[in-house]
């Protein structure tokens, strides 16, 4: 095997990434090492990098990239049940084990979470990201074996790459109770998470997807997936409340999954609580961050809830691997843009672009 590799690295914020040849990391013998072929370019990455929000950065220079997925290339002396050249995606999350959630079962809830080669949540997540501090932005990584998934042969490379924001809406989905007969409405329909959630939502049973956005081609694009079963409508175009009532009988949807980012109006979110039937959950997967005028009474009356759901556990992975290897989800709406690891600042700048959630733009650190 080699012994240097090519890696993009963060070496000052907000500038561009360097390609640096470095030393193929050796796993430690509870650890395995991935070739990556294939990792995800989201929309948040440029924000991240640019040092700017609340996020902590790795040690600098770091070598970046979410959702890396490859073939494992070595394996330590102390890993059971992972072989050489098995397909896998690594579920980029890190938990410390250590604080009060971590030792109570609950990991996901971790204190001092972070995500491998892309941010702590507080400064003690650095403790996290010093031990795997690899991203797929590079030709191998190291991972622990606990936060691999093994990919059907049916998933390809660049598909798994999505997986990050994939999970995050499957797990919202989750958090919702979404499953037969359910109906739901998506917010900000029209992006990664929002395409994604939709796509899963068909997969998971739900019989009617009333799709927010302001993209009309993509709302287009997601009512013909399933033109019996989806609904779009664009934002501004008729009152939320007032639509999804009129097509449900009066009664309202089970649940919200609200997908807007950092700086959405929060008027189509209060729209679509409001178009809630009694016992429904709006769940917030997309990061909003202006403040919303809850009325408590009208939460008591309908008991309904609000909640927040926070990326996904590597068993809820699995089991969407094993649904896309069922065909249950279709992962072939997607249309992929690859881009070779000299061009990843290229790939960043398209996704600035915010092309629509149809887009699946993937580094293939192998180019």
């Amino acid at each position: 095997m080699k012994t240097t590799m090519r890696a993009a690295r963060l070496h000052v914020p907000g500038e561009a990434l360097r390609i640096d040849e470095i030393a193929v990391p050796v796993p430690r013998p509870e650890d395995v090492l991935v070739r990556v072929r294939a990792c995800g370019v989201i929309p948040n990455m440029n924000a991240i990098f640019s040092g700017a929000l609340w996020n902590h950065l790795p040690e600098l220079p770091a070598v970046v990239g979410l959702d890396a997925a490859g073939e494992v290339a070595a394996v330590g002396a102390a890993v059971r049940g992972v072989a050489v050249g098995q397909r896998v995606y690594i579920n980029p999350f890190l938990a410390c084990m250590d604080c009060a959630y971590c030792k109570s079962g609950r990991p996901m809830l971790c204190a001092d979470w972070a995500l491998q080669g892309y941010f702590g949540y507080v400064p003690a997540s650095r403790r996290q990201l010093a031990r795997y501090p690899y991203g797929g932005f590079a030709e191998f990584c190291t991972a622990a074996p606990q936060r691999l998934v093994f990919l059907p042969d049916t998933v390809e490379f660049a598909q798994a790459a999505r997986f990050g924001y994939l999970g995050t809406s499957f797990a919202g989905l989750l958090a919702g109770g979404v499953g037969a007969g359910s109906v739901v409405m998506i917010n900000g329909a029209t992006g990664t998470l929002g395409v994604g959630a939709t796509i899963l939502a068909l997969g998971m049973g739900a019989t009617r997807i009333f799709g927010f956005g302001r993209n009309l081609a993509v709302l287009e694009r997601l009512r013909a997936l399933a033109p019996e079963r989806i609904q779009t409508l664009a934002l501004g175009e008729e009152d939320i409340t007032n639509w999804v009532r009129a097509r449900t009988g009066g009664l309202g949807a089970d649940m919200l999954l609200d997908c807007s980012g950092r700086a959405a109006s929060p008027a189509p979110t209060l729209a679509a609580i409001d178009a809630l039937c009694h016992g429904g959950v709006a769940v917030n997967i997309g990061a909003l961050s202006e403040k919303l005028p809850i009325e408590p009474f009208k939460f008591m009356n309908r008991a309904t809830r609000f909640q927040g759901s926070n990326w996904f556990s590597t068993a809820q992975a699995d089991a969407m691997a094993r649904m896309a290897g069922a065909g249950v989800i279709d992962l072939s709406v997607w249309q992929t843009r690859e881009f070779g690891l000299s061009e990843v600042g290229a790939a960043l700048d398209l996704v600035k672009t915010r092309p629509g959630g149809f887009t699946n733009i993937v580094v293939c650190p192998d180019r």
